[in-house]
């Protein structure tokens, strides 16, 4: 048999091998390739990246436009600057000392003069530091100018796109300036505490010099607090910038070559610096602020940028009269307030003298005992500050009920500060131009620092008999005369919801015939409320209104005409100033004019006028209201402050003495002020001193005797001439000042002040239509 064939066996498959050598040359090449198109990509995503940066990040216009960038300016109208908005002027570096640069390049970039914007050197050390857990800053100068220039483009988030950002940014500041204007576009834009911009700012702020004249400790201050405004405040860590400081020396030191002495007397000089105002102006606080507010809305309409555009803009404001007005309220609003003091301190209620409580300090500190007795009366009131106590609070959180935290919070020291506070007595003044309607003085409160509420043209009270001659201006304008006749009687009138009001008067009625220009005169409600009814509530709330009241809602009820719908100060004067401009109606202004830095005119603020009533009518109640000063309640212009000239003016009083106003016209300024408590729940206690022709007229009366006294108060100028009867009313009750017997502008008649059984708001009491009547 043939025998098969036998296939060998195949041996076994060796492992897979290369050449000597091979599996290296492989593993660089793979490694080669991956790494070449890791860079690829790296620079690829960098490309990228630094192209969006370039495009997306300012440009070296947007720097100019900055480094172009000029505060607006704000200037009364003597021409005295009021305000800044926006940086302070830039300074050029030669009027830097060359100190502070030295200081400045020796701390922040030593190599400032060799780099591109960016320091590859600095941030390789920055970058090593970081890694041994100690941070180190790596930016340079001209970053640091960046994230300044555009802090909401550039940002300060400690990421890497805000870094990319920042360093496009400097490589484009490098490319457009030279070392120095960047030097100096830093020193003018680096940023302080309190809104204070540039070491100009910075040296006056903490040093009250010039940049200039800053020496080596204090320009190494300014140096030292560029680590960190915040932590390095020298107000409120004095011995941490003292060290800083004294290293900025050192390192100064080294750079200018100074010998050990020099740095050791440098470092030895004491830390003294001062307190950067952070508050508001000190002129008319409450005025500019208005004024910021209303440029603020006309630049947004125009696309003006306040804080750059270097517009110089004037204002209506009289420096000279506002530091008169400002003296007048402090000293008659302060001796008001002693007279508050007195009477609420005991259950007696005193009688004070018409010049206020003896060896009263008028704005210093308030005796212990003030208002004790009223505290001791009001226990809801009481227990209203208790509540806010750090001890109230902390007693109801470690879970004491109602009575034991308001028994912890009676023994709490901030109580006493409370109640000094809620019990301040409160004014506003404002004077104005009714020829233009010029706010010429405006102060918004006693002190800014205390209150900054503004009682001008923010509150809004009851007016109570300065609202009156809008009553008789409409009667006039009806037909009527000023010497018609109505009986002074009080008479009961039903309301539409069917309450029943009577007006009455504190004298009472005397039941006999009086004329209008008296009931006027005497701030009568009986006779007023007569006129109401005759002409007819819609026609004078139509006439307050035209004459310039009308920015408040006024509420169409018979009590209208005595004052109870709340308005503003501001309202009241400008409606003056329409009928001391004989019914030419003028809205009052702050603003003047507004130019560019060029000083191309941009606008013109002045109002238009408009006729609004008959002259010879005007002319008329403003004759009426010479009555008041001449022979009514507003007499104590010219028996208190000798005021001579030409005036007329009227006083006014709310419900329970809780708004004291007086308003004085001649025909070239109009002059108002209000008197009362923020919560209107707090009086005046007696009477006399709630009224207006008691309070209020004396904050006027002091300001214009002052303004004459020093020449800024004409007093040649007239109202025309009206034929009127020459004999005066025989029935005018006189006290034994020549003044009218009251101010008639209150409905109680007791030496009391009312309990406070009606909670009234901020914006005014509400009408309290009862028998009792209401005030004027």
């Amino acid at each position: 048999m043939p025998q098969p064939c036998e296939v060998p066996a195949r041996p076994a498959a060796a492992p897979w091998r290369l050449p000597a050598g091979g599996a290296l040359r492989l593993t660089l090449n793979l490694a080669w390739r991956v790494a070449l198109l890791a860079a690829l990509v790296t620079l690829g995503v960098l490309a990228a990246a630094l192209w969006w940066a370039w495009q997306t990040t300012p440009g070296a216009d947007a720097v100019a436009a900055r480094a172009m960038a000029r505060p607006s300016q704000i200037l009364s109208a003597d021409g005295v600057l009021l305000d800044r908005i926006g940086e302070a002027e830039p300074v050029a570096l030669d009027q830097i000392p060359p100190l502070l640069v030295q200081a400045l390049l020796a701390t922040e970039d030593r190599r400032f003069h060799q780099h591109i914007g960016i320091d590859p050197q600095r941030l390789l050390a920055a970058a090593w530091s970081t890694l041994q857990g100690r941070t180190q800053g790596g930016s340079t100068i001209t970053q640091q100018l960046a994230r300044n220039l555009f802090p909401q483009r550039v940002g300060r988030d400690r990421t890497l796109v805000r870094k990319l950002r920042e360093a496009v940014v400097a490589l484009k500041i490098e490319l457009a300036y030279s070392k120095p204007e960047i030097l100096a576009l830093y020193l003018n834009q680096v940023p302080y505490r309190n809104g204070v911009t540039g070491v100009a700012a910075a040296a006056q702020a903490y040093f009250g010099k010039p940049v200039q004249q800053l020496d080596a400790p204090e320009a190494a201050v300014l140096v030292a607090m560029l680590k960190g405004p915040s932590l390095y405040d020298p107000l409120r860590r004095p011995q941490v910038v003292r060290e800083r400081r004294n290293l900025v020396l050192g390192l100064l030191a080294q750079q200018a070559g100074w010998s050990p002495d020099r740095l050791q007397q440098a470092r030895a000089t004491p830390l003294q610096v001062l307190a950067p105002d952070a508050g508001a102006p000190a002129i008319a606080p409450h005025y500019l602020r208005e004024v910021r507010r209303q440029l603020a809305a006309w630049a947004a309409s125009q696309q003006l940028d306040l804080a750059r555009d270097g517009l110089r803009i004037e204002v209506t404001l009289d420096t000279r009269l506002q530091a008169l007005a400002q003296a007048a309220v402090q000293r008659q609003a302060g001796l008001l307030q002693a007279v508050a003091d007195v009477e609420w301190a005991s259950a007696r209620l005193p009688v004070v003298g018409d010049q206020g409580p003896r060896q009263v300090v008028h704005n210093g500190p308030r005796p212990a005992q003030a208002f004790s007795h009223f505290w001791r009366t009001r226990p809801e009131l009481l227990a209203e500050l208790l509540r806010q106590t750090p001890a109230y609070a902390a007693a109801r959180r470690a879970g004491q009920d109602e009575a034991a935290a308001l028994q912890a919070a009676r023994a709490d020291g901030s109580l006493q500060a409370l109640q000094q506070q809620k019990s301040r007595l409160e004014a506003g003044f404002v004077a104005l131009d009714p020829r233009d309607g010029a706010v010429r003085a405006y102060v918004g409160s006693r002190d800014w620092a205390l209150d900054q509420f503004d009682h001008v043209g923010q509150a809004r009270r009851q007016p109570g008999s300065t609202f009156k001659p809008f009553v008789y201006g409409a009667a006039l304008a009806s037909g009527m005369a000023p010497e018609a006749q109505l009986v002074d009687e009080e008479l009961r009138y039903t309301t539409e919801d069917g309450q029943t009001w009577v007006p009455t008067d504190q004298g009472g009625a005397s039941g006999q015939v009086m004329t209008l220009r008296s009931g006027l005169a005497l701030s009568k409600n009986t006779i007023t409320a007569q006129l109401v009814q005759a002409v007819g509530v819609d026609r004078v709330a139509q006439f307050a209104r035209r004459a310039g009241v009308d920015r408040s809602p006024l509420q169409a009820v018979p009590s209208l005409g005595l004052g109870t719908s709340p308005v503003t100060l501001l309202e009241m004067a400008g409606a003056y100033g329409t009928l001391a401009a004989l019914g030419t109606q003028r809205q009052p202004r702050l603003l003047a004019r507004v130019h560019d830095r060029h000083g191309l005119l941009l606008a013109d603020f002045s109002p238009v006028p408009q006729q609004v009533f008959d002259p010879g009518m005007t002319a008329q109640l403003v004759d009426m209201l010479r009555e008041v000063v001449e022979r009514g309640t507003g007499q104590g212009l010219r028996s208190r402050f000798g005021l001579r000239h030409d005036l007329a003016g009227k006083t006014g009083t709310s419900q329970r003495n809780a708004d004291a106003w007086f308003i004085a016209l001649q025909p070239g300024l109009v002059a108002g002020a209000w008197v009362g408590f923020n919560d209107q729940r707090l009086v005046m206690r007696s009477n006399q001193w709630g009224q207006g022709g008691h309070s209020a007229l004396r904050l006027v009366g002091d300001f214009l005797a002052a303004s004459r006294d020093a020449g800024l108060l004409p007093t040649d100028q007239r109202f025309p001439e009206v034929l009127r009867p020459p004999v005066p009313d025989p029935r005018l009750l006189l006290d034994e000042d020549g003044a009218a017997d009251a101010d008639a502008d209150t409905a109680d008649d007791s030496g009391e002040a009312l309990p406070p059984e009606v909670d009234a708001g901020a914006t005014g009491l509400p009408l309290l239509l009862t028998s009792a009547g209401l005030p004027g």
